[in-house]
């Protein structure tokens, strides 16, 4: 059993013939948290700024969010002062919690910048050796700070979707297509071992 919210209400309830109390509501959240385990255990969010809505793969470090872009990186648009970060569920990949932050373009001078920099290197998929070079000379490192309260939370989400189009891919092959691609594949004759 717990305990009522404040005397008034215990108050209340014990009269015989008395109205229940009020439905609390979901139940409290710890954000701070959530916002944690979705960030560490997901390396996937969606930015959402006034001009667009993007996928980005990006790290977690010292409750910042990490996003590189630039030359054989993701392609983002420059980003403003501040973001909305759309951050999914690991387990049901469905929408967990909107929330703003603040955006901070890192210099390749700043202090933070090869802390930055590491983290994002061990997250980054199919790495190369020059990444980190090429990251400083041509690249562009964003901290995003989350604040506030979120805009989306359990409990409490937008009615309308949150769904948005795919934007088209510049990424091509290159060179010749294979040489089956619009072709039917040749019926291969038994060999003599699999006919027995």
């Amino acid at each position: 059993m717990t305990d009522p919210a404040s005397p008034a209400e215990a108050q209340a309830s014990a009269m015989p013939g008395a109205a229940p109390a009020a439905d609390p509501g979901p139940a409290p959240v710890n954000l701070t948290a959530l916002l944690a385990e979705a960030l560490g255990k997901s390396d996937v969010c969606w930015l959402r700024t006034p001009g667009f809505n993007r996928a980005v793969w990006h790290a977690y470090d010292r409750d910042a969010v990490l996003i590189v872009t630039g030359p054989g990186e993701q392609q983002i648009p420059p980003l403003p002062d501040e973001v909305e970060l759309i951050l999914r569920s690991k387990d049901a990949g469905t929408r967990l919690l909107t929330i703003t932050a603040r955006v901070v373009v890192l210099p390749p001078e700043h202090a933070m910048w090869p802390v930055a920099a590491a983290a994002l290197a061990a997250e980054r998929l199919n790495a190369t050796d020059d990444q980190i070079e090429r990251w400083r000379t041509s690249g562009t490192i964003y901290v995003l700070h989350p604040y506030g309260l979120p805009v989306e939370r359990p409990g409490a989400y937008a009615a309308e979707a949150a769904a948005y189009p795919i934007p088209a891919a510049t990424g091509t092959t290159g060179g010749l297509k294979p040489r089956h691609v619009g072709k039917h594949f040749a019926k291969r004759k038994p060999d003599a071992h699999s006919a027995r």
